[in-house]
């Protein structure tokens, strides 16, 4: 019986469970509303809201700031976090040095040290790309350098025998078998910069998401807020669904499960 009805539910096409799942989403956001109109704003406001702002020109410079604040943070976080995390589990005493620098760091909430970085670099650029690197580079080391460390054995000492140098072994077994985690050290680091970037905007500045949705709070205009919010979420899914495509592109040799 389990397998029948099973095979009943796969036959629904994804997109029609995506219908589903969006008409559930603003049936439940229609019932907020309703039991709560002051705080969760309903759907024809939070659109007036969109096209008021989109229209008068002030929503694409906040949201033009927050992209390139989260692509430059984020960018400079994955090229660096690659070598750093191939060279913590190549060479031991590299690794013995800075992994309790950045296990330390890790540990440490963003909005706990983004005020130090405020007062250090300023309210400008700088601080708010700082915060949105050390958050998204701290995730994406960890978990590069935990995927390189994980390679099978078996495969490095096949190579040996076949003859191959350091470098072949280098290039042709560690770096492909660490490309998939590198990956998800990507879709991680992303979502971490966009959860920084809230905190590193509400501190200081005059354009970004972060700062749009401060400000409307302070005149609790909940149409705004909920309208960046759903911004944030929608910026989001559109980075997922990027490193999902990588993915695919990358390591489509590999089998997946439930794809």
């Amino acid at each position: 019986m389990k397998r029948k009805s099973s095979s009943v539910w796969s036959k629904i096409p994804n997109s029609v469970w995506l219908l589903i799942s969006i008409s559930a989403a603003v049936a439940l956001w229609l019932f907020a509303s309703g039991m709560r109109p002051m705080t969760f704003a309903n759907p024809a406001q939070v659109w007036a809201s969109f096209t008021g702002k989109l229209s008068d020109g002030t929503l694409i410079p906040h949201i033009w700031a927050s992209l390139s604040r989260v692509l430059t943070g984020f960018g400079l976080a994955f090229i660096l976090s690659i070598p750093i995390a191939f060279l913590m589990a190549w060479y031991d005493p590299f690794r013995h040095v800075v992994e309790p620098w950045i296990q330390f760091i890790r540990n440490i909430p963003p909005l706990a040290y983004v005020f130090l970085l405020v007062a250090f670099l300023g309210v400008g650029q700088a601080s708010k790309i700082t915060v949105i690197f050390i958050a998204s580079f701290l995730v994406m080391v960890i978990t590069i350098y935990q995927g390189v460390k994980g390679v099978d054995q078996t495969l490095i000492r096949a190579a040996w025998v076949l003859g191959a140098t350091q470098k072949d072994v280098f290039f042709k077994v560690i770096v492909p078998a660490s490309t998939p985690f590198i990956l998800v050290a990507a879709r991680l680091g992303l979502s971490t910069s966009l959860t920084t970037l809230m905190a590193s905007e509400i501190v200081g500045g005059d354009r970004g998401l972060g700062m749009m949705i401060q400000k409307a709070s302070g005149y609790y205009d909940m149409s705004t807020v909920l309208m960046g919010i759903i911004l944030l979420g929608i910026i989001g899914i559109c980075f997922e669904k990027i490193v999902h495509f990588l993915e695919r592109r990358f390591t489509g040799w590999q089998e997946t499960i439930g794809q």
